[in-house]
């Protein structure tokens, strides 16, 4: 009787050796075309992403602003008022209270409700967000505090519904009524720009709402 075969012979090995370096051969072009696929969109992916969750971000406060107790009966919930930040210059700004306040706000002692907050673009420097607390002590002498929502917003534009025309317009500044005085848009629009990548967003700003808000 012929004795059974107890091991591979060398051709046997010398066969699956190379089978398995053709298998990692393919498995790591695979990995390193992927890798490079996808770090070639990285900064667009990132940009998008940065877009997206202050474009988020905003429409989520705007919305909280029109909800009472911030909305008030008979009061536009976001409005413009005239503010002067610690760098100078009163300018008509995108104004809205939030009386519970922010998370996102660093106080520099306890918070404190009843909270005014502006949104100012600054060429070059990015979208600012002012506040400040009407419960303040010097809440009408001193200028609100700051803090940097994005670096990569370089204009805020004012969208406007035209009931004659039934079109919507896009200004640079807020319009004026009758009387000369700044009327609130009914969408923001925001530039935001990253090298050569530009993106443009639009925030609705939401009417009064009055009575409790529906939660789907």
């Amino acid at each position: 009787m012929s004795r059974a075969r107890s091991a591979f012979t060398l051709l046997e090995i010398l066969v699956s050796l190379a089978l398995v370096g053709m298998i990692f051969l393919a498995m790591n072009t695979f990995i390193f075309s992927m890798g490079e696929l996808w770090g070639k969109n990285t900064d667009v992916r990132l940009f998008d992403q940065h877009v997206n969750a202050v474009t988020r971000f905003l429409g989520q406060t705007l919305a909280t602003a029109t909800y009472p107790p911030s909305a008030r009966a008979s009061s536009a919930p976001v409005y413009p008022e005239q503010i002067t930040p610690a760098t100078g210059g009163a300018d008509n700004l995108i104004t809205f209270d939030l009386p519970a306040g922010l998370r996102l706000l660093n106080w520099p002692d306890r918070p404190l409700p009843e909270v005014t907050c502006s949104l100012q673009v600054r060429p070059n420097d990015g979208l600012y967000l002012l506040w400040h607390s009407r419960l303040e002590m010097h809440y009408a002498d001193e200028p609100p505090r700051e803090v940097k929502l994005t670096p990569f917003c370089t204009a805020l534009g004012y969208d406007y519904y035209d009931d004659n025309f039934k079109k919507w317009t896009t200004d640079t500044a807020l319009q004026n009524d009758n009387t000369g005085q700044p009327t609130p848009p009914q969408r923001l629009r925001l530039y935001f720009q990253y090298g050569k990548l530009k993106r443009e967003t639009i925030v609705p700003i939401p009417a009064a709402v009055q009575g409790t808000p529906v939660y789907p």
